[in-house]
């Protein structure tokens, strides 16, 4: 069904606050896939294999599917290891992923390879030097996996995880946001729901980096964020039927007040944290004070 044309300059355009135009601000800390055309490129290989080995009889077959099982099983872990790695280097305070997918994904490129070589030319030096430098040149080219935590020194294990859930918690949240207003189809709101996803991720990360702010935050990363989701799937509902502009309106009021709300437990828990810091500074100086140490 055609759709009336609805914008800044149509005739019936609005002046009021909904429709501020979309600024170059709103997306602030766009992130790029990490996965790109390097390791995309590596699912060739695997569909080349397969299709090659199509008429070289029974075991000739089951050689080159088995080796394009492996290369694609590599290639898909290396694109879950790039983007674990992405986001480790994202944060300043991160646990090592748990199981180095690029590593195994390297191991499995040379397996594969292996096979391959194996099927072309059966023997076991020549397949194994393949194998290798496959492997070799796999780390070469995509590196390993973060095989040390950072800054987390003098950090509570158990405290850390606890952050961890809510966190996973907060983002689910955030995610289901951000599916719910692309059923609006409405690009102001998308624009308006990244920003708000921008100041909560904000926090996010205040409380990584310190978790004794978990309390603070919880409410914020949990019931706040939970209701946040349910207005936006109410709001898509609505306005992809019937295009009510005043429940975009409430929608845009409703974000405007939880991104100041944000912000603010933000800014308070970042001068927590000063504060605490100065406490620390001020001991520490009167203990060495007290053992005859003079400071200027």
């Amino acid at each position: 069904m055609a759709q009336r044309y609805g914008g800044k300059y149509s005739p019936e355009a609005s002046e009021s606050a909904d429709d501020e135009p979309i600024r170059p601000s709103h997306y602030r800390g766009a992130k790029v896939d990490p996965v790109g055309a390097r390791s995309n490129v590596l699912f060739v290989p695997p569909i080349v294999l397969a299709a090659t080995s199509l008429n070289d009889g029974a075991a000739g077959l089951t050689l080159g599917l088995a080796g394009a099982g492996v290369l694609l099983l590599g290639a898909w872990l290396l694109r879950d290891g790039l983007r674990a790695q992405a986001a480790f280097d994202e944060r300043r305070v991160a646990r090592r992923p748990s199981i180095p997918r690029k590593i195994f994904a390297a191991g499995l490129a040379g397996v594969g390879i292996a096979i391959a070589a194996f099927k072309a030319e059966p023997g076991v030096i020549a397949p194994a030097l393949y194998g290798l430098s496959a492997m070799v040149l796999h780390l070469g080219a995509f590196g390993i996996d973060p095989l040390k935590s950072k800054g987390m020194e003098g950090i509570d294990t158990f405290q850390q995880d606890r952050v961890a859930k809510v966190v996973d918690e907060a983002e689910a949240y955030l995610t289901a946001m951000d599916d719910a207003v692309k059923r609006a189809s409405d690009r102001q709101v998308e624009a308006r729901v990244e920003r708000f996803h921008q100041k909560v991720s904000q926090l996010i990360r205040t409380v990584e980096e310190d978790p004794r702010d978990l309390t603070a935050a919880r409410k914020y990363l949990g019931v706040y964020l939970m209701g946040a989701r349910d207005a936006a799937v109410k709001f898509a509902d609505i306005y992809s039927r019937t295009q009510d502009r005043g429940a975009k309106s409430d929608f845009m009021m409703l974000l405007t007040d939880l991104e100041e709300s944000f912000g603010q437990k933000n800014e308070k828990l970042l001068l927590d944290n000063n504060a605490d810091l100065t406490v620390e500074i001020e001991v520490l100086r009167d203990r060495l004070q007290r053992e005859g140490v003079r400071l200027s």
